[in-house]
Order: structure tokens, then C-alpha cells, then sequence
């Protein structure tokens, strides 16, 4: 059953959004306490989100951020503040959609419906191994509470170590994947490339992430991080 958070400050609003996804076949709650709304969110790893934006503490707007560079779920902004300013500003924000309250509870469950299904088709382009997740579609590399985009022959090479993890993808392989063959291809671009991609890893902390195994190819190396 898919999970969804409803992340809303009136209490009997709340309850009603619950009801509501409850009744069209969801697993819906609130969070236990908006102290520490982020940390939960990330714990109970929801398929969606519906969040206000006039919350206490952290606005809706600095949660879906902070939410988005961490987080693979959807998030549906239901919020009275209705002008288009305030929609553009939640998309802009990394929001998936935007609606203004009172809405008619069939539009929010369709809606949500459409978004849930959308993620769906997505998490088959997600690799991951250990901590590390990977979007294969834009090479949007998670680790932690970071992320990074990838170029693309850097995604590429990430994507080959992430498919084959924990075993060793060979320099032979790792050519062929890229350039589509090993012959008339020079060993020193794939060291360039790979040097690259060692470099943009560090500015998220993987700098030893990926081994270089003598005579045989490279390998990530995660169960340590």
C-alpha cells in the first residue's frame, strides 16, 4: 500500500486529508511532531507528501527544498496561498504540483494519483548501492544530505560501477559501455574521465569511493561510508 504524509498544521484539516486518501485505498498519517518533520519524513520514506506551506517552524517552501535535494518522493503543495507567484515559487523549489485550498477531494485524489504514478515509472531508472542512489535518466547521484549532477560520460561510468556493485567492472568494459568498443579508443581518455569524476565526488565526500583494482579495472568501494 502506498504511503502518504500529510503535512498540515490544522488539526482537523489534517484529519480530513487523511480520511480522505484513506477512503480512496492509501496509507495516510500526519507527522508526529513538526519539531522535527524533516527527520520523520526521511524515516517513513512516504511515496508522497501533501504539504502546506504556512507551517510552524520551517515554511512549506524551505521544507520542499531541503526535502528535494535529499528525498526520491513526490511532493503536492495544498496551500491557500493561491497567487501564481506562490505556485511558481513551490515548482521552482523542486514542488511536482500545485494546488489551492478548498479543493474538491476527488481533484487532490487525482492528482495524487497521477504523481504517484509518475514515481513509479521512475524508481525503475534508480540504481542504488549502499548509501548511494543514482538517476539514470539526468545522472543525479544522492549520498547523504547531498547530491550531484553528473556529466554525462561521468554518469555513464557511475551508472556501469553502480550496475555491476560490488563486483569489478574492467577497463575493456567500461570502454565498450561508453564508446561502444575497446578497439581504436585511447586508455587515457577513459583515465581522464574517470579522474573527473573522482574530483566532482569528493565535493560530496566519496572521494574514496571508487577503487582502482591493479590489472583488472575499478570497483566502489560504499560499505564503509
Amino acid at each position: 500500500m502506498q504511503r502518504i504524509v500529510i503535512v498540515e498544521d490544522d488539526v482537523y484539516l489534517r484529519e480530513e486529508l487523511i480520511h480522505t486518501f484513506q477512503k480512496a485505498g492509501y496509507d495516510a498519517s500526519g507527522p508526529a511532531s513538526f519539531e522535527s518533520v524533516e527527520e520523520e519524513l526521511k524515516a517513513l520514506r512516504p511515496d508522497l507528501v501533501v504539504l502546506d506551506v504556512n507551517l510552524p517552524g520551517k515554511s512549506g517552501y524551505e521544507l520542499c527544498k531541503l526535502l528535494k535535494a535529499k528525498a526520491s518522493f513526490a511532493i503536492l503543495i495544498l496551500t491557500a496561498r493561491d497567487t501564481l507567484s506562490d505556485e511558481l515559487t513551490a515548482l521552482g523549489l523542486g514542488a511536482d504540483d500545485f494546488l489551492a485550498k478548498p479543493c474538491h477531494p476527488d481533484r487532490l485524489i487525482a492528482r495524487a494519483r497521477r504523481l504517484l504514478k509518475t514515481y513509479d515509472r521512475q524508481l525503475c531508472a534508480v540504481l542504488r548501492a549502499g548509501p548511494l542512489s543514482l538517476d539514470t535518466d539526468t545522472y543525479k547521484l544522492v549520498y547523504s544530505d547531498k547530491f550531484l549532477i553528473l556529466a554525462e560520460t561521468e554518469g555513464k561510468i557511475m551508472r556501469l560501477l553502480m550496475e555491476r556493485y560490488p563486483h569489478i567492472v574492467g577497463k575493456g568494459e567500461l570502454l565498450s559501455g561508453l564508446w561502444g568498443t575497446e578497439e581504436f579508443v585511447d586508455e587515457n581518455i577513459l583515465q581522464v574521465n574517470m579522474s573527473r569524476l573522482r574530483k566532482n565526488l569528493s565535493e560530496i565526500g566519496l572521494e574514496n569511493v571508487v577503487k582502482n583494482i591493479r590489472g583488472k579495472g575499478y570497483q566502489l568501494e560504499v560499505e564503509r561510508l
